[in-house]
């Protein structure tokens, strides 16, 4: 009796510990895929679709498409951008030796040089991993004279039970260095995911975004209809993720969305079909495009074994199994994927 009483209590203590060091080694990357991402160029595109204020440009699949899209913009004063659907393009590097995926250009000529070292080739990045992704469009757009920078987004807050608007004064840079250094310039206000922000929570984030500035009340109000515009633009394209950063204001006045991030959650595909018809499946893992048309959610890991789990909660317990069984040298799980409402992994 006592024996076997202290022998329970024993293994009990042995599952736990083990419990804890395989949540701890749990690879980050096990989460299904919830959000369809599309280029830059496309965000602009949508955005422009609703009222947004975005820069001139235009796409380019070739390099005379690319000295075309520069000529009649101007030919001048442009920008030209590798599209991925990856951060980090400008600190990037191209198989075909180029440096950098975004580049300042002042002729069409530039322009059809760059687009030939970029359009073909693959772009590695830090968030690509050392394989890259293929550059398959280029986007040219207008360059202009900014004033100052600004951050600003949608985001889905599992605390706030949903839609959470974020401003900062301070765009252009990492928006998590500026909420552990200096969170006084965050800026946060929970909607009601139906009838979206009042006109009192848009003026609060407009004076945020206007922080420690001499911006004038035509600037704020501008602000101000810009985010009720955005958020028109999340709610009805159903969006899970909206993101712009940089939001700019001229050295005009005028407000400008330069660059910006936004998924769509894959429950909506029925309803935005032409959004989704913009999907690039060459920026997507071959594995993972083909698990799709099954209705799989699928994630490769790293390792050797792979695992076919009905539910849940056993896939993760199994994993933990695996993961600790890694810990004397044995091997390691390899995939994730979701059938339904069901995890399970795969091999």
């Amino acid at each position: 009796g006592i024996n076997a009483e202290y022998g329970i209590q024993q293994l009990f203590v042995t599952c736990e510990m083990l419990r804890s060091v395989c949540r701890a080694m749990r690879p980050a990357q096990v989460v299904p895929r919830r959000m369809l991402n599309v280029h830059e160029y496309q965000c602009q595109q949508i955005m422009s679709q609703h009222g947004i204020n975005v820069p001139r440009g235009l796409p380019a699949k070739t390099p005379a498409e690319a000295r075309e899209a520069a000529e009649s913009l101007g030919g001048s004063n442009l920008v030209i951008k590798a599209q991925i659907l990856a951060g980090g393009r400008g600190l990037g590097s191209f198989d075909s030796g180029l440096q950098g995926g975004v580049h300042l250009v002042d002729t069409a000529e530039e322009t059809e040089a760059l687009a030939k070292q970029m359009l073909g080739h693959t772009l590695v990045t830090k968030q690509t991993g050392p394989q890259g992704r293929p550059v398959g469009t280029v986007f040219i757009s207008e360059r202009y004279k900014v004033a100052r920078e600004m951050y600003f987004a949608i985001m889905l807050d599992r605390s706030a039970g949903g839609p959470v608007l974020i401003a900062s004064p301070k765009g252009g840079v990492n928006i998590e260095d500026v909420a552990e250094q200096t969170p006084q310039y965050l800026f946060k206000e929970p909607v009601d995911p139906t009838d979206g922000p009042t006109a009192e929570q848009r003026t609060r984030l407009a004076d945020g975004l206007c922080l420690e500035t001499n911006a004038s009340d035509a600037t704020k109000a501008e602000l101000a209809a810009e985010i009720g515009r955005l958020w028109t633009l999340f709610h009805k394209t159903d969006a899970s993720m909206l993101e712009i950063n940089p939001l700019a204001e001229l050295d005009n006045g005028n407000i400008l969305c330069l660059d910006a991030k936004v998924g769509f959650d894959d429950n909506a595909e029925f309803r935005q079909k032409d959004i989704f018809a913009m999907r690039d499946l060459t920026q997507e893992d071959e594995r993972e495009v083909a698990a799709a048309k099954w209705d799989l959610n699928y994630i490769g890991l790293e390792g050797n074994i792979g695992c076919l789990v009905n539910g849940a909660g056993l896939a993760m317990a199994t994993m933990d199994i695996i993961q600790y069984l890694s810990l004397i040298h044995i091997s390691e799980p390899t995939r994730h994927a979701q059938i339904s409402y069901a995890v399970f992994c795969l091999k």
